[in-house]
């Protein structure tokens, strides 16, 4: 990464979704790590429309753009705009509904 970037501008690499962890529509991931420090990643994430599963890793992001429900296997469920702050724990089952293709700046244990 440059010393500046444009969060909104830069361009993601396709991220493979496994077919079992689509549940509807036809998301597409995307992804692009812009640093590293120390073990931990600071990257950008994009996906698009429709409901897939996931487990996760130790990570805080802010919603850049897009509106999604994540939803936890406790039951609980948090739902995303712009702006909004996340912690997610390792191990974590999620499942991940968007309404328009959501973006995201991450920061993300190694």
């Amino acid at each position: 990464m440059d010393r500046c970037v444009n969060a909104h501008e830069v361009e993601l690499d396709p991220l493979a979704l496994e077919e079992h962890d689509i549940l509807a529509g036809r998301p597409a991931a995307t992804a692009k790590t812009l640093a590293e420090f120390r073990g931990t990643e600071l990257g950008l994430w994009t996906l698009t429309a429709g409901t897939v599963r996931d487990v996760e890793v130790d990570e805080v992001f802010v919603v850049l753009a897009g509106d999604a429900t994540v939803r936890f296997e406790t039951g609980k469920s948090i739902e995303l705009a712009p702006g909004v702050v996340v912690r997610l724990h390792a191990g974590e089952r999620t499942e991940w509904q968007v309404s328009s293709t959501l973006r995201k700046v991450y920061v993300a244990a190694g």
